[in-house]
């Protein structure tokens, strides 16, 4: 028997001091009561007739209560999906009924955007009247039942939703404690989407009993002030943040002096940041790779503190983590593996690989392997020293400041808007946000960016609208029929830097 949610049973039994902050609103809690707020929670679920397998969806800002209802969810043996506040409607739509949701957790302020779904839908608040409520004890579930369906979307246009399990959380849980030598002492500072697999960071610092500092919205200086007056020692970032960082006039430096380390993640991170952040911070950056189908680092690699001692190439994603395993495949034949410095397809082996994709039974057969490895679709090699190195994606997917975006989903989105006679998204590179979406229109009639635009917002979460629009006469292609989208990136890259 494994739920994962029993940690918070060991915790409660050994640690009275407060493990979660939720600072904007300056309420704490302890390991007692995120126990006792958990439990009430699932009632509640119960109440709703949510049974051991059932899903249920959250529809929440970063808050307390995402973070205590998904831990509720797990807690009864259900599967939670985790949905971002910023998807639309037909976005959330799509999840409800790929997943058969019986359930939407959601707040008053959410239900305008709801009114077309005729599912039940819990409206949670006042989670602090639950503080001293009667521990529910965790439904018994094993190591492979599910818990998560994590939706990431997919290169066909379709969303995709990764099949994570207990014993997946486990070991993602497990290697996070691990990387960062958590311990209770710890001040760690979250800034992470919770409707993203990044969550498992603050998830570990809970289980470490470290103090969780959870940031709502990102915000420059209220992030400086707060490493400054709580005394952070574990910090989350990403390329975007570390990138701002590395122009802190001189008086702000030392607002990061108790930070003995930085994630990054969710994109790659230009050497000349990550260089000039380390010389003027001294602080390692903790450069991960893993994705939604491996719970970030559950399976997958990690530059360390100790790794900084030797290296200096300011690129690697390190070494594979504790029970993880990687290897380089030849694109073509994922049954190849390739030599060291070869350039192919990575492909990750290890406890944290999801079951596949749900209702997706062909595209999880040509992804996760019979033999337990996934094919990532990202391209990299091995060095000498079996460091991994990223260097493309197989797929065309655009990572803009950890939000990643699939250029089929867009386009096969924005081709419905009447003016559009063809659409191709692509990417021009961006030092800040590492990329940014672009599209090329060729139009029926007269151009009109400003109402694609317009039915981009509507139709797509504001991260995945383009943030330019050129208007062509015909799009590159090969023969007439295959898109050239990297000539595309190519040539507007070009156009845009030199």
């Amino acid at each position: 028997m494994l739920n994962i949610t029993t940690f918070l049973d060991a915790n409660s039994c050994r640690l009275s001091k407060d493990v979660f902050y939720d600072i904007e609103n300056n309420v704490k809690y302890n390991s007692n009561e995120i126990l006792s707020i958990v439990s009430e929670i699932g009632r509640k679920l119960y109440d709703f007739n949510i049974k051991k397998g059932d899903r249920v969806l959250i529809y929440l800002d970063n808050s307390p209560e995402y973070l205590f209802s998904l831990l509720a969810i797990w807690r009864i043996g259900a599967i939670g999906i985790p949905a971002n506040r910023v998807l639309t409607l037909p976005e959330i739509k799509y999840m409800l009924n790929d997943s058969d949701s019986k359930l939407i957790i959601t707040d008053d302020e959410a239900l305008e955007n709801l009114e077309d779904i005729n599912i039940s839908k819990y409206i949670i608040e006042n989670i602090d009247e639950f503080k001293d409520c009667e521990i529910l004890k965790a439904e018994p579930t094993d190591w492979d039942d599910l818990c998560q369906l994590q939706y990431t979307s997919g290169t066909t246009g379709k969303p995709k939703g990764s099949m994570l399990t207990h014993g997946n959380w486990f070991s993602a849980i497990y290697n996070e404690c691990d990387v960062l030598t958590l311990k209770q002492d710890d001040v760690y500072l979250g800034i992470y989407p919770m409707a993203h697999v990044g969550i498992s960071w603050g998830i570990s610092a809970l289980r470490s009993g470290s103090l969780y500092i959870m940031m709502r919205k990102f915000e420059l200086n209220s992030y400086l002030e707060i490493c400054d007056k709580e005394k952070v020692t574990v910090l989350t970032g990403m390329p975007p943040v570390i990138h701002s960082l590395t122009s802190l006039e001189d008086s702000k430096i030392g607002k990061l002096k108790t930070v003995r380390e930085i994630i990054s993640g969710g994109g790659p991170l230009h050497k000349k940041i990550w260089k000039e952040f380390y010389q003027k911070f001294n602080i390692p950056i903790i450069n991960s790779y893993g994705l939604s189908e491996t719970i970030v680092i559950g399976t997958g690699t990690v530059i360390r503190p100790e790794d900084y001692v030797s290296a200096d190439r300011f690129e690697s994603v390190g070494h594979p983590v504790c029970f993880s395993e990687v290897k380089i495949v030849d694109e073509k034949d994922p049954q190849k593996e390739l030599e060291k410095y070869e350039n192919g397809e990575i492909a990750l082996r290890g406890p944290a690989i999801a079951k596949g994709y749900w209702n997706m039974e062909e595209e999880s057969r040509k992804t996760f392997l019979e033999d337990g490895w996934f094919l990532t679709g990202d391209i990299g090699y091995i060095d000498d020293d079996n460091r991994l190195f990223i260097t493309d994606r197989k797929k065309d997917m655009i990572v803009m400041s950890g939000w990643k975006i699939y250029p089929t989903e867009v386009e096969e989105t924005l081709i419905h808007y009447t003016k559009v006679k063809e659409i191709a998204i692509f990417s021009i590179n961006d030092c800040h946000r590492g990329e940014l979406p672009v599209a090329a229109v060729v139009w029926n009639e007269k151009e009109d960016t400003e109402g694609l635009i317009n039915y981009a917002r509507e139709n797509l979460a504001r991260y995945k609208v383009p943030k330019k629009i050129i208007s062509l006469d015909e799009l590159p292609r090969v023969n007439g029929w295959k898109l050239l989208r990297k000539d595309l990136k190519e040539k507007y890259n070009e156009r845009m830097f030199h």
